[in-house]
């Protein structure tokens, strides 16, 4: 019996290759404990970890060390492995994290529209008792008390869904649209919320959305010579590619929007900023913030995958996906 008569997965074949792995698995623990450390010193007053020079920061450090041993440990207690299985296992988590976060902002969304709504009504009196509408004007009460239940509950949801849901998404901003011209120029009524609501889920469409059309080769690349390349050759295209333009950018944002607690991203997420439209508009302005966070660690997460899978183009291994072409 040969070889390739054998009912083996072809996602599994391939020759091991752990410094790699290495590389790329212990990306995504410095990514993790780079999160971690980031709650910490916001939320909790914790010294970040480069204040170990000073002899501050041991906690911090400690997740570095914990979350990259995590992730060495994870390449080299399965080093049979091919680079195309993690590459996979990679693709899926993020499809989970992407789908998850789109459920999260269509709850968010809806729910937070019908509070701005009656807010901007002056008809919270007649569901709530006094101090639950003085309470639901507030940002610092609707992040934690509403939308955070909602977000976990997108999260929950997306554990027993398959599908992206961005179309979806795309076909409610269009619903959304369809609404302010009709409520504008047929009834003459108009509320910041509506607005609100568009920019609130096209921002999450255009970000979330990114990391999936990475995964589906569907960005605009200015091609000159790769479509002439072969397999091999753009296999190392986009393996140079993918750490020294996508990680580097990736990064760049992470650390520039995540650099302190008055940094571009943390600022308004900490202190739950609203638009000026104040109390007529929705109160996720500061989501928006933490968007292009989301939008910069899921896409360096496909990154990573993109790297597996490229080197183990450039090796020629089999099993590699292919992807439908883009017909106009």
């Amino acid at each position: 019996m040969s070889a390739m008569s054998l009912n083996t997965d072809p996602i599994d074949a391939g020759a091991p290759a752990p410094l790699l792995r290495l590389f790329g698995w212990g990306m995504l623990g410095v990514v993790a404990a780079f999160l971690i450390e980031n709650v910490l010193v916001v939320w909790f007053q914790f010294e970040g970890a480069r204040a170990i020079l000073s002899g501050g920061g041991l906690v911090s450090a400690a997740i570095y060390v914990v979350c990259v041993a995590a992730a060495f440990g994870f390449v080299l207690f399965g080093p049979a492995r091919s680079l195309r299985r993690d590459a996979a296992w990679i693709s899926a988590f993020n499809a989970y994290l992407v789908r998850s976060l789109f459920w999260a902002v269509l709850l968010v969304g809806l729910v937070d529209a019908a509070i701005s709504l009656l807010r901007a009504e002056n008809s919270l009196a007649l569901f709530f008792d006094e101090e639950t509408v003085r309470a639901l004007g507030l940002s610092h009460f609707i992040a934690p008390n509403i939308h955070g239940p909602l977000v976990a509950a997108g999260f929950i949801i997306g554990l027993f869904t398959r599908t992206l849901g961005f179309t979806w998404l795309a076909l409610l901003i269009v619903g959304a649209e369809l609404l302010i011209v009709l409520s504008r120029f047929v009834f003459s009524y108009e509320q910041a919320l509506m607005s609100d609501l568009v920019r609130y889920w096209y921002a999450a469409l255009f970000l979330f959305a990114s990391a999936y059309t990475l995964l589906d080769e569907g960005h605009v690349r200015v091609d000159v010579l790769y479509a002439g390349f072969s397999t091999r050759r753009k296999g190392a295209v986009n393996a140079i590619g993918a750490i020294l333009l996508g990680m580097t950018s990736c990064w760049v944002i992470l650390d520039i929007g995540l650099a302190g607690k008055t940094s571009i991203i943390n600022s308004p997420v900490a202190s739950f900023e609203v638009s000026q439209s104040g109390s007529t508009g929705m109160y996720v302005k500061y989501q928006m913030a933490a968007f292009l966070a989301i939008f910069a660690v899921t896409m360096l997460i496909q990154f990573v995958s993109q790297l597996f899978e490229a080197v183990a183009d450039r090796r020629d291994e089999p099993g590699r996906r292919e992807v439908a072409p883009i017909t106009h």
